[in-house]
């Protein structure tokens, strides 16, 4: 089995490397993507599926029949990924041959699909991914605080669109969860990108709103000071965050800019002590509850100067439980919010903000007078953990939606016997299974990365955002049809995966912009 995943990988390598290059000489090493964007989007997507067929073949040998199925089935979409633009890029033939062709051939019959699915409904433990006894501890532990106390109230927050309790925040805090990245001299735990990979994912399992989002801001405000935030600001607002007595908002949108972060519009303008911020800004989550927001604003307004001219500042304001909010400081400045109703994804509130001449000190300049135009950098930095708790989030829903389905399908009959009797219920949730645990693969593998080096390791996590967020919505739509009719009534949890799985390729980086700006411009470049 592990020389069929070899096979499978190298052949998979071969090809991807064949087209990245291709694609290389087609756009000038990347200069000229634009150009290209179709071409550009599926060479990216097949140099991911090829790194995450490269994790499979590494798999515990625990899952290796498993990975060998989830390897071939990728492997087989390679070519018809990039058929469409075969003749752009010049590439010829196609197809796999020799043991490659045969492994990939034997990993796709039905019988190897279907016999993974019976073997997740005989037991859910199968998908178990072994680690080692720290993070199994990790592990054990979230997954039992998430089934006692976010569980049982994650369907009322999501069909009532309630703000997550503040039970979940304290309690949280208290166990360390907002601190696993955050080195143990500023307060955090520092147990690694993988511990915290895992939390998320485990608390996802339960509710993405309602907790598996909760640890993602801190996170991203976190790695964003220590990236070049002031020794100062490390140390004041570092424990905060890792205690959760401080909640973070993360503000880059606007209304009217998305993913071309540089041409953010909302403005910073000098005042005694400090800077004023004046402006719009869209899809700030949790924003309501939130005590600060990390906030990027233009504090260079001359044309040209792009992303040089933005800095991340650190705005105090007080919390709302609700939908709606306006604030004034006493010294004239107003802040207005307002969610935005959402199907799913709900729990933490998505803001539409206004800011006229809201006062933040200089102090609460990341990087102090050196961010001034850092800002965009920091961001990134922030953004890159963001990406890789996104991959840890799709998993946990995932992990969510091939449970319920594999109890639903056992216990639910028709023509006189469970409808997992039958061989395409199997191979579908066979399927499911695999796909998770590719998922997996490039999660936990970037996870790895971003340990050894966060810089570097940055395109592997939006390889992994990329991946499993698509999974999460194919998984969780493939298990409301196993549920029949009732997968779409919301009073099985399935619907609401369904839901909350429609935005995980959108933020962090909607999947176009991932695609081709990030994962597109790390591969195509010198």
């Amino acid at each position: 089995m592990a020389d069929d995943r070899d096979a499978i990988s190298s052949a998979a390598r071969a090809l991807a490397d064949k087209a990245i290059e291709a694609a290389r000489t087609l756009t000038r090493n990347g200069e000229a993507i634009d150009d290209h964007q179709v071409a550009v989007e599926r060479v990216a997507y097949v140099g991911t599926e090829a790194r995450v067929i490269e994790e499979l073949a590494r798999a515990p040998k625990e899952l290796a029949e498993i990975a060998r199925v989830a390897a071939a089935e990728i492997a087989a979409g390679i070519p018809h990924r990039l058929a469409p633009v075969a003749g752009v890029l010049g590439l010829g033939a196609l197809a796999y041959d020799g043991a490659a062709a045969a492994a990939i051939t034997a990993g796709i019959q039905p019988a190897a699909v279907e016999a993974i699915g019976a073997a997740v409904m005989a037991d859910l433990r199968s998908l178990t991914w072994p680690l080692d006894e720290m993070l199994t501890e990790v592990r054990t532990n979230v997954r039992a605080f998430a089934e006692r106390e976010v569980l049982p109230h994650a369907e009322r927050i999501h069909h009532h669109d309630e703000l997550v309790p503040e039970r979940f925040i304290s309690e949280m805090g208290k166990l360390g969860y907002f601190g696993l990245a955050i080195p143990e001299k500023y307060g955090g735990h520092e147990l690694g990108n993988l511990a915290m990979i895992l939390t998320t994912e485990e608390l996802s399992r339960a509710s993405l709103a309602a907790a598996g989002s909760l640890i993602t801001r801190p996170e991203i405000l976190a790695k964003a000071l220590l990236a070049g935030g002031t020794e100062e600001q490390k140390q004041t607002w570092l424990p905060k965050l890792a205690a959760a007595e401080v909640m973070a908002a993360i503000s880059v949108t606007e209304p009217n800019v998305g993913s071309d972060v540089a041409s953010v519009a909302c403005r910073a303008e000098r005042a005694p002590g400090g800077f004023t911020i004046t402006g719009a800004k869209a899809w700030c989550t949790f924003a309501g509850r939130a005590d600060v927001i990390a906030l990027l604003a233009r504090t260079n307004p001359e044309p040209g100067v792009g992303a040089r001219g933005l800095t991340l500042f650190i705005v105090d304001k007080p919390r709302f439980d609700g939908h709606e909010f306006d604030v004034a400081q006493p010294g004239g400045g107003t802040l207005s919010g307002k969610a935005d109703r959402t199907p799913g994804y709900r729990g933490m509130h998505s803001f539409t903000l206004s800011f006229d001449k809201w006062f933040v000190p200089d102090a609460q300049v990341v990087g102090g007078e050196e961010g001034i135009g850092r800002g965009f950098a920091l961001q990134m930095a922030g953004f890159a953990a963001g990406r890789l708790q996104t991959g840890g989030r799709a998993c946990g829903v995932t992990q969510a939606a091939v449970e319920q389905t594999a109890r639903y399908v056992v216990e639910r009959k028709q023509f006189g016997k469970p409808i997992g009797d039958f061989g395409l219920t199997r191979y579908h949730l066979g399927r499911m299974a695999s796909r998770l645990v590719a998922a997996r693969g490039i999660t936990y593998a970037a996870a790895a990365g971003m340990d050894a080096d966060e810089r570097a390791a940055a395109p592997l996590a939006a390889m992994a955002k990329l991946f499993s967020c698509d999974v999460a919505v194919e998984v969780t739509q493939l298990g409301q049809l196993l549920h029949g009719g009732w997968g779409y009534a919301e009073e099985y949890p399935i619907s609401r995966y369904v839901a909350d799985a429609q935005v995980l390729p959108i933020f962090e980086g909607v999947k176009p912009i991932l695609t081709l700006k990030v994962v597109g411009r790390s591969l195509l470049g010198r």
